[in-house]
């Protein structure tokens, strides 16, 4: 898939597609092991649409916290801060957060050299 095609997408449109492409790299894994893979690129080809996805998921998130307003934006680093992402879903993995109190931090132009 293009990438300029998925910039067309929606984010729901883009979730499906992720999900689908995790799924058929998984069957195309699964396939490899059992010796059945007709054509191994396609392993390859499945893992670069997944980063492209990712990618732009990844650039939309970072826009999407640039054009926020400073109380938004507290409000994220007070989420991200406990460990929570909005509508009170956990980050998985500790890096996350620290990344999103760092990108934020940028934003406001505070510092926090104590964490």
């Amino acid at each position: 898939m293009k990438f300029k095609e998925l910039q067309k997408e929606s984010d729901e449109q883009l979730v499906a597609t992720l999900a689908d492409t995790e799924k058929h790299l998984f069957q195309l894994r699964f396939q490899s092991a059992t010796d059945r893979l007709e054509t191994p690129s396609e392993i390859r080809k499945a893992r670069r649409d997944i980063a492209r996805v990712r990618t732009l998921q990844r650039q939309r998130g970072i826009l999407e916290l640039t054009t926020s307003t400073e109380a938004e934006l507290k409000a994220v680093h007070e989420l991200a801060t406990n460990g929570e992402m909005a509508a009170g879903k956990p980050f998985i993995g500790k890096r996350k957060a620290g990344r999103v109190i760092k990108r934020v931090d940028a934003l406001l132009g505070t510092t926090n050299k104590g964490k």
